[in-house]
């Protein structure tokens, strides 16, 4: 069956599906109606989070990848008497932020390791 999740970053290396934290427990929200998730994620952005993408999934593919990284899931019924309302806040940094950080760390070092060899280079060609 297929339902409706949020995207962050869509078809980039970034990419990242949108959950809530709830407790120390993310949690992946899955709609089952278009309008809703496309309704959720305009009022993500009004509250000055990053603009999603709303795509369909297989809702059993979610809920695989859940149960393989230690999500929840919430299935939101179309047309659900419950009103789902974004956080008041977004988190600091994002999960695929903090990745991006470490991968800035090593092309950093990387960088680094290159000044100090320019450096050595240039000795050496003093030398002769």
């Amino acid at each position: 069956m297929g339902v409706f999740v949020l995207i962050f970053n869509a078809g980039t290396d970034n990419e990242g599906i949108h959950s809530i934290l709830v407790g120390n427990r993310n949690t992946i929200m899955m709609f089952e109606s278009q309008d809703d998730a496309t309704r959720f994620a305009l009022m993500l952005e009004a509250q000055d989070f990053p603009m999603a993408k709303v795509e369909e999934m297989d809702q059993q593919e979610i809920e695989e990848f859940c149960q393989q990284y230690g999500f929840d899931w919430q299935f939101v019924p179309q047309d659900s008497t419950v009103l789902i309302t974004p956080p008041e806040k977004n988190v600091g940094k994002t999960d695929w932020e903090q990745g991006n950080s470490s991968e800035k760390t090593k092309e950093e070092q990387q960088e680094i390791s290159s000044s100090e060899l320019d450096s050595i280079r240039r000795r050496l060609e003093g030398l002769l």
